[in-house]
């Protein structure tokens, strides 16, 4: 262990500011999780042995799902210390290049749990502010028809504010979340002080008895337990901006213990007074702290919720570069974090589908139905990528890599199915809206390949075009061209359009392919790739990763110049092909028709490849061209 202290002070401001971005959501589980397990919907009475299996249960899927799958494997397949989804895709995809039969499988899987990922999005913000703000419930049942509206009320102001981005009030982030666990902490003390028989509940032996010995009720709670663990992924979607060491500092020195801490106190709450199932989380504190812990519960939830909307804003524009989604205008809301960022399309949809959540299911009970689908399929998907990575990527034998899963993937299946039975409860929701988000993928992914398919087979090679032009050259006038194109080693539409209208040629044309890799980040140094193809034309990739910001201003003015083609932007062009796509339904594609006409409605809308590439507006010039699919 390092003992140079600036080192120690930075991961210790890391782990601080960890415990506001990463373990928000799951640092709320404790509103509703108990609540939930102990429903009296399931059927299994209110007895001792019965609360010591419920807490046991919940303990022992934090230290299993969270701590051995989270904290110790999954987070040790990150992509060059990137976590997330659409990373583990990224990586996964990348480790089975050799096994292509695999490719699609690994692609659509992962799809699927990105997509699964939007409604945890959508449920998060809903069920936690709900939750934080039912506890006024519980000091009188005069503000219960203001739990709803007051709810909306909150959700509405944090949308509204995230144009402005964190910076200003994410330094309050940290301090707020540790002053939440230690009052979980403290509150499971004063618990456990009025009934220490509680901490017999660490016993494995009565969560397995608790999940084994009512029948079908053991298997319907485990869809309530797992609200315990959820936000979860957050642990390896922000591994990439915290590192390891501090996620797993800050769980085990604080998060880990508080939870702990906080169940058996509830569980204390319970055994004590059974009637406290109306809320034991707020009935755990004494009567003069409820409205303080309502006030910080739902300081807590806003955390939980923006670290939830950051993440969303994070895995679309992820999406975007890797070709899963159309362009999107990214607006960057922090001069020194590139990671702060802000999608307005995206926001607003959130906000919609969000307040349709709060007000069409009215309470944090029936929204925990519906919450558990989208959490446990995520986290099964998670499994199976990391299975593809452990076996093709790190190179292990099939034998380990079973062994290092399938434990986990078990553990995940009997989560997730549980879940499933919940979906005429609510369950519904995430899965149709994983199904919209999980459909617009495929087809945008699906339709830019038969796109540039029917440009490829509609043009010719570059070179063997450039060397019939050349034979007989148009006229070329001073400056330079850009002709963006989306294949190296096709002609440019744009150019064919130039060429036939204005019949010249600038002095030097450039051909501009933009590449993203499947891995975060890519370094300056091999961010640019030049080709001579003679007669003063070049050809020019710009390599980027999925996290990195695709600015083509800065890799010609500052890059290219250390490959000797420097650039002037005042003499230089761009010349871009805004392409129409008509879907024709006799053309074969793969896709059905209304598919091809969804493709061309998000091609139609597509965000701008100006700003999103940072081209200088005033210097492009747009030729419009049709595609027959």
């Amino acid at each position: 262990m390092s003992n140079d202290p600036t080192l120690q002070q930075s991961r210790a401001t890391l782990t601080i500011a960890a415990l506001g971005i990463v373990y928000g959501d799951i640092g709320t589980s404790p509103l509703y999780a108990v609540k939930e397990t102990f429903n009296p919907a399931h059927g299994i009475p209110l007895a001792t042995e019965n609360i010591l299996g419920g807490i046991s249960a919940i303990f022992w899927a934090l230290m299993v799902v969270v701590s051995l799958k989270y904290v110790m494997l999954i987070m040790r397949a990150n992509n060059r210390g990137e976590g997330g989804i659409m990373a583990l895709l990224a990586l996964a995809s990348t480790s089975v290049k050799d096994h292509l039969r695999w490719r699609v499988y690994i692609v659509t899987l992962g799809l699927f749990g990105a997509a699964l990922f939007y409604g945890d999005a959508v449920l998060t913000p809903a069920i936690s502010v709900l939750s934080a703000v039912e506890g006024l419930e519980i000091g009188t049942v005069a503000l219960e028809p203001y739990v709803v509206p007051m709810s909306v009320g909150v959700l509405i102001g944090l949308f509204l504010f995230e144009r402005h981005g964190t910076a200003a009030v994410g330094a309050l982030f940290g301090p707020v979340m540790v002053l939440w666990f230690f009052a979980l902490a403290a509150a499971g003390l004063y618990g456990i002080a009025q009934h220490p028989d509680i901490l017999s509940a660490l016993n494995p032996l009565h969560g397995i008895a608790f999940v084994t010995q009512h029948g079908f009720a053991s298997f319907l709670v485990l869809g309530a337990v797992l609200l315990a663990f959820t936000g979860v992924e957050a642990l390896y979607a922000d591994m990439g901006h915290f590192g390891k060491a501090p996620i797993r500092i800050a769980w085990f020195g604080l998060v880990f213990p508080a939870l702990t801490l906080n169940y058996l106190g509830q569980g204390a709450t319970l055994i004590a007074n059974p009637k406290a199932i109306d809320n034991p989380f707020y009935l755990l504190f004494p009567s003069w702290a409820l409205y303080p812990m309502v006030a910080l519960a739902t300081a807590a939830t806003v955390i939980a919720s923006q670290a939830t909307i950051s993440g969303t804003y994070s895995l679309t524009k992820q999406a975007v570069q890797l070709g899963y989604l159309p362009r999107m205008n990214v607006v960057h809301t922090s001069a020194n974090e590139i990671g702060q960022i802000y999608l307005p399309f995206v926001n607003w949809i959130l906000l919609a589908a969000v307040l349709a959540a709060v007000v069409g299911f009215g309470s944090s009970t029936r929204l925990a139905s519906a919450y558990g689908v989208a959490v446990t399929g995520t986290m099964l998907v998670t499994t199976f990528l990391t299975f593809f990575v452990i076996r093709y990527g790190w190179g292990y034998n099939l034998a380990l890599s079973i062994f290092a899963t399938g434990f986990f993937i078990l553990v995940d299946l009997a989560f997730f199915s549980s879940s499933l039975l919940k979906i005429a409860d609510g369950g519904w929701f995430p899965l149709a809206l994983g199904a919209g988000v999980f459909t617009v993928m495929l087809t945008w992914r699906q339709g830019r390949e038969v796109m540039l398919a029917r440009l490829r087979s509609s043009g010719q090679g570059l070179e063997t075009f450039l060397k019939s032009l050349f034979r007989d050259p148009p006229m070329r006038v001073p400056g330079t061209s850009v002709f963006l194109s989306a294949h190296p080693d096709s002609v440019p539409h744009a150019l064919l359009h130039n060429l036939n209208h204005n019949k010249v040629l600038h002095q030097r044309v450039v051909f501009l392919t933009v590449e993203v890799k499947e891995v975060p980040w890519v370094p300056l140094g091999e961010r640019v790739a030049i080709a001579p193809l003679g007669h003063d034309c070049y050809r020019i990739t710009l390599y980027f990763g999925f996290k990195d910001r695709p600015d083509v201003t800065q890799a010609l003015t500052e890059l290219c110049p250390h490959q000797g083609l420097a650039f002037d932007m005042m003499q230089t062009s761009f010349f871009l092909s805004r392409e129409t796509v008509i879907p024709v339904a006799s053309l074969p594609s793969g896709m059905a028709f209304w598919r091809e006409r969804m493709f061309a409605t998000m091609a139609r809308n597509a965000g701008s490849a100006v700003e999103y590439f940072n081209i200088p507006a005033n210097r492009v010039v747009e030729l419009g061209t049709q595609i027959e699919i």
